[in-house]
């Protein structure tokens, strides 16, 4: 039997671990009801790494009774009972970062050494920051703000909370998902996606190692039409929270309006990356180049459209299509990769759709092809960088998530940010400059959730991620994303005794 927290030399065995079911529910390993399976596919080989059932309405079900059952014992304990077992979490987490690590890379693609060195410790430093939030989740002391009464507000968990995660970063979603809501004291179903369901399984048993009580974070794996629609429209799911599309984010909103239950979204993005003038040109090349490619351009917040003023355009297009050339594509778990694959094979087809049908109109300057050889078995794209393409053009507009960056001039200051503005989305954003006075009227006027300033893509627990306009709404991280997770109660006493007779009075007259 393989040991927890310790990896296999080569992949991550997948099959072995999850021999019992990829659905973890009140706190044991099960097999999915549906008499469906799916596949998790090895993206960078294409070869089938763990096949399982896949979950049914009757395992949301009974998931959310999990929940459910758990939650009265949860969210009686004291704050810091709480944070006590997510310190235990994140130790527990540490045990097995290389397990993670592994997991993570083998399922989505990712280069060993960007799971080693960002996923798995980003995960781990967000539960050790919830475990501490934990403490200082509270309400408000008030005083006598109606005569003879004295206020105060109460801050509560919501109940069970329904969560659905993607799969770019599986790991990091789950942890975003799940750390603010168990802090608060809620319980949590998640559903991971099908495709990517190894390390949420792994993130919900080693919580159970932690000794968080069973029930209190629960995993199903299933379609998002069967399993999620389900989780969803759940009368018991006092909340749902969901990452993805911005379109399956619509059909969510949806059904979510029918219960009337909470809701928080985080959708997609499309990113600018504006270069004023005087920016700094070799620091943002590099940065465009990190940007638009982490985790091989699957990510919301990549830099996507990079947006040049005109004195430095061509030698910006020189400069970066030269090294998106350098960049090495290969085996993930091969020391000397940058690039892995996509996460699949329709996935690198669309990817390479929108680069052929942009030919028609705007220069592919690098890149644009699927590498030959033995990367050809799998899911792999080279770096591309698209230049000339119209503002109101398809590459410009459309989420692409992939390893593609599309380069556009601009002249003034003014159309740098309204070019950077238009589009449906607002989830992040760059500007590149060394005058502080433009960079912050960049930050001041750019329509999105985040802004860098000579920089692209870091993120800290400490501090909240979500979007503005067709990106959704609420925060994930930070003690921000505790106002998703809970709600306020408004407590009033009467300090005389007779308050109550005085309204009497007021409203009925004397009797």
């Amino acid at each position: 039997m393989h040991k927890p927290g310790i990896a296999t030399p080569d992949r991550f065995a997948a099959q072995e671990r999850f021999a019992e079911g990829a659905q973890f529910i009140g706190g044991r390993l099960t097999k999915g009801t549906s008499g469906r399976t799916h596949a998790v596919v090895d993206p960078a080989t294409g070869e089938e790494v763990l096949t399982y059932e896949l979950a049914g309405v009757e395992d949301v079900d009974a998931a959310v009774a999990a929940a459910r059952a758990a939650f009265p014992g949860w969210s009686a304990l004291t704050p810091g009972e709480r944070s006590d077992a997510l310190h235990r979490f994140a130790a527990e987490l540490a045990e097995c970062a290389e397990d993670f690590a592994r997991a993570e890379s083998l399922q989505c693609g990712k280069p060993l050494k960007l799971t080693r060195e960002f996923d798995v410790p980003g995960t781990i430093d967000n539960t050790s920051f919830f475990a501490g939030a934990a403490r200082h989740l509270q309400g408000q002391s008030a005083g006598e703000y109606s005569g003879d009464h004295t206020s105060y507000v109460r801050r509560e968990p919501i109940g069970v909370v329904g969560s659905i995660a993607p799969w770019n970063y599986p790991l990091q979603m789950a942890a975003w998902k799940i750390l603010p809501a168990i802090a608060a004291g809620n319980t949590i179903v998640l559903k991971p996606a099908e495709i990517t369901p190894l390390t949420s399984l792994l993130f919900a048993q080693a919580a159970t190692r932690a000794g968080i009580p069973d029930g209190v974070v629960n995993i199903v794996t299933g379609t998002g039409k069967e399993a999620g629609e389900r989780l969803v429209g759940h009368p018991d799911v006092a909340m749902t929270s969901f990452t993805g599309s911005t379109a399956v984010g619509k059909r969510v909103a949806e059904i979510a309006t029918a219960t009337v239950k909470r809701l928080h979204l985080e959708l997609g993005g499309k990113a600018p990356f504006v270069v004023f003038d005087d920016a700094d040109l070799e620091a943002a090349v590099n940065g465009a180049v990190a940007g638009a490619l982490i985790n091989t351009g699957q990510d919301c917040t990549a830099a996507t459209r990079a947006y040049v003023q005109r004195p430095l355009y061509d030698v910006f297009v020189e400069k970066t299509a030269a090294l998106m050339e350098t960049v090495r594509l290969g085996d993930p778990f091969a020391a000397g990769t940058d690039l892995g694959p996509l996460i699949s094979h329709v996935q690198r087809d669309r990817v390479a759709g929108f680069v052929d049908r942009a030919r028609a109109y705007a220069r592919v300057v690098t890149g644009g092809e699927v590498p030959e050889g033995e990367l050809a078995k799998g899911a792999y794209y080279r770096p591309t960088l698209v230049a000339d393409a119209a503002q109101d053009s398809e590459i410009v507009q459309s989420e692409i998530f992939g390893p593609v960056l599309v380069v556009l001039p601009f002249d003034s200051d003014d159309d740098g940010i309204r070019l950077a503005n238009d589009t449906p989305y607002g989830l992040a954003a760059s500007a590149w400059s060394r005058d502080v006075y433009r960079a912050n009227r960049a930050t001041r006027e750019i329509k999105a959730g985040c802004v860098w300033v000579n920089d692209h893509i870091p993120i800290i627990s400490e501090m909240p991620h979500g979007g503005y306009k067709a990106s959704g709404f609420g925060k994930d991280m930070s003690s921000y994303s505790f106002e998703e997770y809970t709600q306020i109660k408004h407590v009033m006493f009467d300090n005389t005794a007779v308050a109550a007779k005085d309204w009497h009075r007021t409203i009925f007259g004397d009797r």
